[in-house]
């Protein structure tokens, strides 16, 4: 058995740093180290050992003597230019997480964080998300000129947002999101197809009360692609389409557990369609505290994957792609924006369909 290696202050104090670095926190320089230990409550010697491990680690760099050190990106690493990459998240932290602390990425953008890196360009995440920033082009442009980038991935983002970094001189590229015709590169999947498939089987089982849950971004001004596919399947097999189908709801967990109670206080879904998994496990809480029996009572599919969903029995209905070959895509964009050409093209990669346990034949009544 091995034995359990407690962390030295050094260690906890560059961990600390090492992740208010990688948000963005820092433009070009850190503070000085009297400053640093003042407001870690450390020694210099402990702020010197941490420092010098991200040195090593190649996300800082000496100024010199008696000079601050400078965010690693700005230079040059290997004889090719080395580019600070900005993510700009679309989701918000939970309401109980420090506001200092850097938002949580998931597994797919950890992925491509660190294939960027690898490449050797250093990356961050905005300290706020669309969401923190109410989706407003002037509080994201007072944002991100607080973090400046030599190219931002924006990550679904909605079709003003999208607008707004098009007009603006750093190169960007949409991970998912709402390009709609924009002049700017977009990567993701092509969820139409699956989208239809879903949504057909569903009326196939005999649902006709089905709900899409999806976010704000994707419904206005609008709906998007894959939205107007569910309303033009069910409009296909003469199902009335409208707000019903698309509700609107307050991207809080307050407001998701309100649009729930609404839909099923009085003419309840017999199917509901949720983007995104964390969104679906709020749901399936929601229906095991109210009884709500999947798929017995409602259905249940999901727009995306991650693998949290292959602990589930039975298995999840889902939407799922291969988000290897979206990392490549981006690093190849970066490349491209590194050697100062121009990259706007649209690349979807197939998605699927996959159907599982969580749906079943429509109720009765």
């Amino acid at each position: 058995m091995k034995s359990f290696r407690r962390q030295s202050l050094s260690d906890q104090t560059a961990m600390f740093l090492r992740e208010r670095v990688r948000s963005g926190l820092w433009d070009a320089k850190l503070p000085g180290v009297v400053r640093l230990c003042a407001e870690m409550n450390v020694s210099q010697t402990t702020m010197r050992e941490a420092l010098q491990k991200l040195e090593e680690e190649g996300l800082i760099t000496s100024g010199g003597q008696c000079r601050s050190r400078k965010v690693a990106g700005s230079g040059t690493r290997g004889g090719r230019r080395s580019l600070r990459v900005g993510i700009l998240l679309h989701d918000s932290r939970p309401k109980d997480q420090a506001k200092a602390t850097p938002l949580k990425p998931g597994p797919e953008l950890l992925s491509l964080q660190n294939a960027l890196e690898a490449a050797g360009h250093s990356v961050f995440f905005t300290r706020k998300s669309q969401v923190d920033l109410g989706h407003d082009a002037r509080r994201i442009a007072l944002h991100i000129g607080e973090t400046p980038a030599d190219a931002w991935v924006i990550v679904a983002g909605s079709l003003g947002v999208l607008e707004w970094f098009t007009q603006q001189s750093t190169p960007c590229i949409a991970l998912y999101g709402r390009s709609g015709g924009l002049p700017l590169a977009r990567a993701g999947p092509d969820k139409v197809p699956a989208m239809t498939t879903a949504t057909r089987q569903l009326i196939e089982l005999g649902h006709r009360r089905i709900v899409l849950i999806t976010l704000a971004s994707r419904r206005k001004p609008v709906p998007g692609r894959v939205e107007l596919a569910f309303l033009s399947e069910l409009a296909a097999h003469d199902i009335p389409t409208g707000e019903y189908n698309i509700p609107d709801w307050i991207e809080t967990p307050e407001g998701f557990s309100a649009l729930l109670s609404s839909l099923f206080r009085h003419t309840p879904p017999t199917a509901v369609i949720i983007a995104e998994t964390p969104r679906l496990i709020a749901a399936t809480h929601f229906f095991a505290r109210h009884g709500i029996a999947v798929p017995q009572q409602v259905s249940l599919v999901c727009t995306d994957y991650d693998d949290s969903l292959a602990w589930c029995h039975p298995a999840v209905a889902h939407i799922t792609w291969t988000p290897e070959l979206i990392v490549r895509r981006i690093v190849r964009w970066v490349a491209t924006v590194r050697l100062g050409r121009t990259d706007r093209e649209t690349i979807l990669y197939p998605a699927l369909f996959v159907p599982g346990g969580s749906i079943g034949p429509a109720p009765n009544g």
